[in-house]
């Protein structure tokens, strides 16, 4: 069996190992470093930019760079309001229907998905990996983050099905980091899996018991990231700036990209000095000439302008602790995960909620990647006696009669599993029900979120409550949702695997699979005819120089 990589596809930047031998690689990009910025670029000439070369696009073309675009993932339009207004470029989409949200390029003549996007993403990766590895590379298990719903985790495998993946598993972040952590502890130990990434907070309590890793609880928030600790600097800055000059930075998308990219640099300073300044020259321009941008940071006044988006991370984990009956006395160690974790103040709050140092003795950026690489090696058999037990984040239920959610399957149960009930009719002489399958917490099924219907027709007219539909519901081990339901008296049977939701159907990812490959055949010959002219350059030069030094010998 081939090579199988771990992917973890972050907001911000996304990272690419692979197992060699008893070894686990992170795979450098083609800059040579391990972390690649998730971001795709459109340039005027049609060319696509992935990775570093797409974030140097973004101050002079930011409405044609995109970024940040895994909080789009299997949403709908309204529920991504706020990310909506922080980003530059255009998200074309209205109300519910998650089918509208789509990304408006002005160099291009179509609209791109969100799967689109990340896709271009992971086919670099892909890249990456089929160059160091020297083969061809078709298998991943890509990451998501534990709290990601049914809907977020279908658009995370169909981005890596349209990059060109066989998508072997979709592993939650903090799961996939326990992996990494445990694979070398012999003794038993409950670990908390603290994860603050780019766009999103997971915290994970789980068990290690030699080579078994269960996972007991998780819980999080999908609209909580270190790009909102960057939103809060940047929003102060601008507000510094226009007291001052009277002008709103974020008006302009070419100044407050720069702003973004220094307000970033300066959150990342701040975690090793106590100061730092932003500074900005020519940041914009007034009727009494340029404008420079100079503010002086200290990391006291970064700790209060975040102070409660740190404070928002430990409700859930409560939740977490709560959910897996266990006390913060009852953790042994915990494993902070995600570039935001750097912040010493993060530290701090970590250290005075669970009474312990957190554990520092691996790569919070690059520990996601890491472990599922070693899910691949465990999938493909590379890797043997780990056995690794997750749960699913959310309950997944059903509505009822009076809009009521009964749960099928609760919170935190370990996957994968399977649960069937049997339910009737709500009104006499129905010959069809529909199933509305709905996710979350809230009682009422409108409060949920919906993840698709279906409906069993040719059921023997009866009075209500006689007929007997079997409902089953059927999570598999990437979290990803089956429903069926089957009328008892005829045994005529209707399922559905819960896809619908994502706005994708397998026609639309087969043709985006042919486009993605389409391009890449493009990208591939533009870097050869790139080679090629710097490898003509590189002979011009020595040609020139070779002339010039024999005819100085000639002269003399």
């Amino acid at each position: 069996m081939s090579k199988v990589v771990g992917i973890d596809l972050g907001t911000t930047k996304s990272v690419v190992s692979v197992v060699e031998g008893k070894d686990v690689k992170v795979i450098p990009n083609s800059e040579g470093t391990a972390i690649t910025p998730s971001m795709v670029a459109f340039t005027n000439k049609g060319e696509q930019l992935v990775g570093v070369l797409a974030k140097r696009q973004v101050v002079t073309n930011p409405k044609n760079t995109l970024y940040e675009i895994k909080r789009f993932m299997g949403r709908k339009a309204s529920e991504v309001q706020n990310e909506i207004k922080r980003v530059p470029y255009e998200v074309v989409g209205q109300g519910d229907d998650p089918v509208k949200v789509k990304i408006q390029i002005g160099a291009e003549t179509k609209l791109f998905t969100p799967q689109e996007i990340s896709a271009k993403i992971l086919q670099e990766l892909k890249r990456y990996a089929e160059d160091y590895i020297g083969a061809k590379i078709s298998d991943a298990v890509i990451t998501c983050p534990a709290y990601f719903n049914d809907s977020q985790r279908q658009a995370t495998k169909e981005a890596g099905m349209i990059a060109g993946f066989e998508v072997k598993r979709i592993i939650n972040e903090p799961t996939s980091a326990s992996l990494a952590y445990g694979l070398d502890k012999k003794n038993t130990q409950k670990i908390a899996v603290y994860d603050l990434g780019g766009g999103t907070f997971d915290i994970s309590i789980l068990e290690i018991d030699k080579n078994v890793i269960q996972v007991l609880s998780t819980n999080g928030d999908t609209h909580l990231g270190g790009s909102d600790f960057d939103q809060r600097l940047i929003n102060y800055v601008a507000d510094e700036f226009q007291k001052q000059y009277k002008m709103d930075l974020r008006k302009d998308s070419m100044a407050l990209q720069r702003l973004k990219d220094a307000c970033e640099k300066a959150k990342c300073e701040l975690s090793t000095v106590m100061e730092t300044e932003i500074n900005l020259p020519f940041i914009s321009v007034s009727q009494d000439g340029p404008l420079h941008l100079s503010v002086r940071l200290s990391r006291a006044k970064f700790e209060e302008l975040v102070d409660d988006l740190i404070q928002k991370t430990l409700s859930p984990s409560e939740h977490a602790l709560k959910d897996a009956k266990l006390q913060v006395s009852d953790i042994n160690e915990v494993v902070l995960v995600g570039g935001a974790t750097r912040v010493p103040k993060i530290q701090q709050t970590v250290k005075q909620f669970f009474g312990r140092d957190p554990h520092k003795g691996i790569n919070p950026e690059e520990v996601v990647s890491v472990g599922a690489a070693i899910q691949g090696a465990i999938l493909s058999g590379e890797m043997k006696d780990i056995l690794l037990l997750d749960v699913t984040p959310l309950t997944l239920g059903v509505e009822t009669l009076g809009g009521i959610r009964t749960p099928m399957i609760k919170r935190n149960s370990p996957i994968p599993t399977k649960k069937t009930e049997v339910y009737s009719t709500a009104a006499d002489w129905q010959n069809s029900v529909e199933i509305h399958i709905v996710q979350g917490e809230r009682e009422l099924a409108n409060d949920c979120k919906s993840l698709g219907r279906f409906t069993l027709e040719g059921i023997p007219p009866s009075p209500r409550g006689v007929p007997k539909v079997e409902v089953s519901f059927e999570i598999d081990a990437n979290g990803i949702l089956n429903v069926s339901a089957k009328d008892l008296a005829t045994n005529k049977q209707q399922s559905i695997t819960v896809k619908g939701s994502t706005g994708l159907n397998q026609e639309e990812i087969d043709r985006m699979v042919k486009d993605a490959e389409k391009y890449s055949e493009e990208d591939k010959k533009r870097r050869q005819l790139i080679d090629i002219r710097n490898q003509a350059e590189s002979m011009v030069y020595q040609f020139e120089k070779l002339i010039t030094e024999n005819k100085e010998k000639i002269t003399d």
